[in-house]
């Protein structure tokens, strides 16, 4: 009796389950399908999700096919991406952003970023840019656009995921806010004459570059740098301001200084600091006078000592001789021209016809630059360095190569 007693109970509990499932099947197709389509989750635009071997950058998405759209809200990426500091008992809520506390002082005076273009006064840099991309009228601006389509798909194909960067990572980076720029600098690649131009820009009348002095134009402070802002300082200026660099091809860049700070009598300080480092560690039973002075350091012990893992593990790359993306980290921000030494003065007179500066003139180059070019001069160094080395120089620089579209040099003997 027992038995046929739970066998109902089950049949009927199975029978009222049916129908509750009928019922919810009827309503819910009863129902109109625009409430339907309210409980689906909405998805939000992201970046491209990067195959193996692939990297798309952390806080810039760089798959777009333009990259400028709006000139204010092209950069999508979001406020803070430089973290602050935290410290082992530090609350992350802390007060003190990542910067140096001289940085507040940029701050106070930047309300108003910018006031004469950002007020809609006139165009601003990025703006006339902007125009030109739309317009396709320019065949310079052309040129700069393909550049950054092939510096995208360079970093896409080439790098992989890296940290975020800190503040500190773009002390290369120097602000006019004045004319909405960023430049980062590359040395050997016409950084004097461009920061001689940064600081004419300043300057009421904008005085000519040439008569500014190399070591006004070095002297620290006289630029600020993009590091000397907190994050969110950091942000709305890259949002909102134009950012260029010039590369040079890798190994003429590493002959150009190899030759202004082994081989000139004016380095000594620098040979002193670098050159006798060199010779201590590479040259057997070295002269007392070279120890002392490091004043004839030979280019293939120059190259040793770049190649010698030691170098790099004990502290970082002379600024001289490290990679252009190392300094400027062309696939975490994004450059809006991509300058090369190669075509300095088209180049350079094209930003500084953004600018809205074109009475301003960009230095020229000395006059003994005519005497050889660059590329002799490099091919001279490199010929007696073996194809061993010439290999292993070459993987050392390889992602310059690479990112800015550079073919490895004809001398060179990689097979």
């Amino acid at each position: 009796m027992g038995r046929r007693c739970w066998r109902r109970r089950a049949l009927a509990a199975a029978c009222l389950s049916a129908a509750l499932l009928l019922l919810g099947a009827a309503i819910r197709a009863l129902l109109p399908v625009w409430l339907v389509k309210m409980r689906q989750p909405v998805r939000t635009p992201q970046c491209e999700v990067p195959a193996p071997g692939r990297h798309v950058p952390d806080f810039t998405c760089m798959n777009s096919s333009n990259p400028l759209t709006d000139p204010f809200t092209r950069r999508d990426m979001p406020e803070n991406f430089l973290p602050r500091a935290t410290k082992p008992g530090l609350s992350s809520k802390s007060s003190s952003p990542l910067c140096p506390p001289s940085a507040r002082a940029h701050e106070s005076g930047n309300k108003a970023l910018g006031s004469g273009w950002l007020g809609g006064k006139k165009r601003s840099p990025l703006q006339m840019l902007y125009d030109l991309d739309q317009g396709s009228s320019s065949a310079l601006a052309e040129v700069h656009r393909q550049r950054r389509n092939m510096l995208r798909r360079a970093c896409s194909r080439h790098t992989r995921r890296q940290r975020l960067l800190q503040p500190e990572d773009l002390r290369h980076v120097l602000v006019d806010d004045a004319h909405g720029l960023l430049y980062c600098y590359v040395p050997k690649v016409a950084c004097t004459n461009w920061k001689r131009v940064l600081l004419a820009l300043r300057s009421p009348g904008a005085a000519d570059p040439q008569a500014i002095p190399a070591h006004q134009a070095h002297a620290p402070g006289r630029l600020p740098s993009l590091a000397d802002f907190s994050p969110a300082e950091i942000n709305r200026r890259l949002r909102a301001y134009l950012t260029f660099l010039f590369v040079r091809e890798p190994f003429e860049r590493l002959a150009s200084a190899y030759r202004n700070k082994f081989a000139r009598p004016y380095s000594a300080a620098f040979q002193r600091l670098y050159g006798t480092r060199i010779v201590r560690r590479l040259r057997p039973r070295p002269h007392p006078d070279a120890l002392a002075r490091g004043h004839d350091v030979r280019f293939a012990e120059f190259l040793a000592y770049l190649l010698d893992p030691r170098t790099r593990r004990d502290e970082p790359f002379n600024e001289h001789w490290e990679r252009a993306h190392a300094l400027c980290h062309p696939c975490r921000l994004r450059y809006d021209i991509v300058g090369k030494f190669e075509t300095l003065a088209e180049d350079a007179a094209f930003v500084l016809g953004l600018v809205g500066a074109p009475g301003l003139r960009f230095p020229a180059p000395p006059p003994r630059a005519k005497a050889a070019t660059a590329q002799d001069q490099a091919m001279r160094l490199f010929q007696d360095i073996s194809p061993f080395y010439q290999r292993r120089l070459f993987d050392l620089y390889k992602m310059d190569f690479l990112l800015f579209n550079y073919s490895a040099p004809s001398y060179l003997r990689l097979h």
